[in-house]
């Protein structure tokens, strides 16, 4: 009976599957489309890895919601499968003739082009498609979902915790199998404070120190906030006691060399705390979770949400130290999604749950996924009707004579059928065509964006920031700054870029805020009113995608970016190319290239002397075993 449920997940022995686990397989084998809801340590993605070793389909797409679960996914995938399917995670790798895409939502759609069938469709953590559960970022999922099921054979959805699937067109003729079938226990110790406000945070407080004394085995604890991150990590760094060892102290110091030496992660690692937030660089969020997983490594991790969107690790003991997601309060869905991390199938049969502020009432959870207004542009209307209320018919109907009138109706129809606009956002396209179209001479100035003469960039961006000003995570100058002064991310270090910002003074918390929406929303709104401008201001035509695309890579060569994912911090791709192991100033460098190069060279670079310190050899090879299966140097 226990052989019946080993299964081939690409390993190199058989893995066996618990019987709800067969259950999902079997259903995938015979074809169906499949939206289930199962607990965090289930082990979903297996399913996947399985379904690939079985049928060897030739086109499997994986969105995951962030970039730092990508990379798990990749280095998951890539170790079993990387000798017969090329694992494509970034939109200017081509195809081959096996594929593996693994991406976040917005990346997808950036490749949509270029896929022409799919034979797995897979969304993991499907319930963010619905804007009660991720209002920002659920337009961009929705529409990775209408692009994709219209040309995958097969789909199948993962989340935890639904209890029912609300009719919709997205998971129109899926399965839906909600399973409860926990493979840990998880012991809950509700620890909340009593009395006035004052009285509860001491209590909170005292709990909380007492849990870090007394706990044993890796803690994860969930802060809830940015601000809630700071907060305990001066109470770890007031109360606990130094208990460092030396791959910690070697990261301390690398930290202290390359961010900033005064900032409080540099201090934590003498306590074995790390942080993990979605601010930070991908590849420092990487090394920490390796470094969790170490035994010699940290022992506590403090989070934001990130727990739960790009960290798919588990501990012993859970700490929620707060009862918000931010700003709002948790619902019942987070909350058992963050507890869930306790405890893990074959590792931590029970997970210690400590609970410092009143958990949320237990509710049954319906999936409603509903069309937010954000996507009204890239809707057809006929095919959605369903979903869509009177008032977003309307907004659709006006909105199209607007950009009409505005752009000519050839001209809208040609950019609506090519998806040539990254925003599905109807209200932001119509205020760029309106504004461009109403100060034609004014926006010809946009043209200053392509000159090497960051004193010309100053006024544009300002004008563009503000064609959507409520949209940042920061002042329109102090962004406006941080692009100038990340002009020369390549030539200088992090710490002599904070020495040469502007009049308003950053550190790097403020760094890691700015660059991410430097590289991120500031290069989606560009590349809008770049494809609008070219068609309103056709008397002087230009172009500002070589902006575009150095500002969308931190202005750092090549692929140096990209390999961030890959778990190559940027100052090492310096090492790497002043030390001619690979040239990242090659404009022909595409990140296949740069890997397969770096593969080759991974015994040289290793043994490589008077480079590379003890912490830089550490991380190269987590980088290398990310996507090599050497065990050399």
């Amino acid at each position: 009976m226990f052989e019946s449920f080993k299964v081939n997940v690409g390993a190199n022995e058989p893995l066996t599957f618990h019987r709800e686990q067969s259950l999902v397989l079997k259903y995938l084998l015979d074809g169906d489309n499949l939206a289930i809801s199962a607990p965090t340590s289930f082990g979903k993605s297996l399913i996947i890895d399985a379904f690939i070793a079985i049928k060897n389909p030739a086109n499997v797409l994986i969105i995951v919601p962030t970039i730092a679960l990508a990379d798990e996914t990749r280095r998951r995938i890539c170790n079993k499968f990387s000798d017969s399917y090329r694992v494509i995670t970034t939109t200017d790798v081509d195809l081959a003739e096996r594929n593996i895409l693994i991406f976040p939502q917005e990346r997808a759609i950036h490749y949509s082009d270029k896929l022409a069938s799919l034979d797995l469709f897979v969304v993991d953590e499907f319930y963010k498609a619905s804007t009660d559960f991720d209002k920002e970022r659920s337009p961009a999922l929705l529409k990775a979902m209408m692009r994709f099921s219209e040309i995958a054979t097969q789909r199948y959805y993962l989340a935890p915790n639904i209890s029912r699937l609300k009719g919709n067109s997205f998971t129109n003729g899926m399965r839906f199998l909600p399973l409860d079938f926990n493979t840990v226990f998880l012991k809950r110790h509700e620890l909340c404070g009593t009395g006035n406000k004052a009285d509860r945070k001491k209590q909170k407080e005292e709990h909380f120190l007492t849990i870090l004394g007394t706990a044993t085995g890796k803690t994860l604890i969930y802060a809830g906030a940015y601000a809630q991150v700071e907060t305990v990590s001066q109470l770890i760094l007031d109360n606990s006691p130094t208990a460092t060892t030396p791959i910690l102290d070697d990261f301390g110091d690398w930290l202290s060399k390359h961010y900033e030496p005064t900032w409080s992660l540099v201090a934590l690692t003498k306590k074995r705390t790390g942080i993990h937030t979605g601010r930070l660089h991908r590849s420092l969020s990487q090394i920490q979770v390796k470094l969790f997983e170490e035994d010699a490594g940290l022992t506590r991790l403090i989070s934001t949400s990130s727990i739960i969107e790009g960290v798919n690790t588990s501990a012993e003991n859970i700490v929620l130290w707060s009862n918000k997601n931010g700003v709002p309060l948790l619902n019942d869905f987070t909350y058992r999604n963050i507890i869930g991390r306790g405890g893990r199938m074959f590792k931590h049969f029970v997970g210690e749950i400590y609970i410092l502020e009143k958990p949320p009432e237990e509710s049954e959870i319906q999936l409603d996924i509903s069309l937010p207004d954000a996507l009204l542009a890239d809707i057809d209307e006929a095919e959605y009707k369903q979903e869509l209320t009177k008032e977003q018919l309307a907004k659709i109907i006006l909105y199209r004579e607007e950009m009409a009138a505005l752009l000519g109706k050839n001209v809208f129809e040609r950019l609506r059928s090519n998806k040539s606009l990254m925003t599905g956002d109807i209200d932001v396209i119509i205020a760029i065509a309106k504004e461009i179209s109403g100060n034609r001479n004014k926006w010809h100035g946009l043209a200053a964006l392509n000159s090497e003469r960051v004193e010309h960039w100053g006024w544009v961006l300002m004008q563009v920031i503000r064609l959507t000003p409520a949209d940042w995570d920061c002042g329109h100058k102090k962004l406006v700054e941080f692009v100038k002064t990340l002009s020369g991310n390549w030539d200088y270090s992090i710490p002599e870029l904070l020495g040469l910002h502007g009049t308003t003074k950053i550190d790097i918390s403020d760094f890691f805020t700015l660059e991410r929406t430097a590289t991120f929303k500031l290069p989606a709104l560009l590349h809008d009113i770049n494809t609008i401008q070219r068609e309103v201001l056709r008397d002087k035509p230009f172009d500002i995608s070589p902006f575009i695309a150095k500002l969308s890579k931190a202005f750092l060569p090549s692929c140096v970016f990209e390999l961030e994912e890959y778990g190559l911090p940027r100052m090492l791709a310096k090492k790497l190319h002043h030390a001619g192991f690979i040239n990242f100033k090659d404009e022909s460098l595409d990140l296949h290239s740069a890997l397969a190069r770096l593969a080759s060279a991974r015994p040289r670079i290793l043994l490589a002397a008077g480079i590379f310190d003890r912490f830089d050899r550490y991380v190269l090879r987590y980088f290398f075993d990310g996507f090599t299966r050497s065990n050399d140097a």
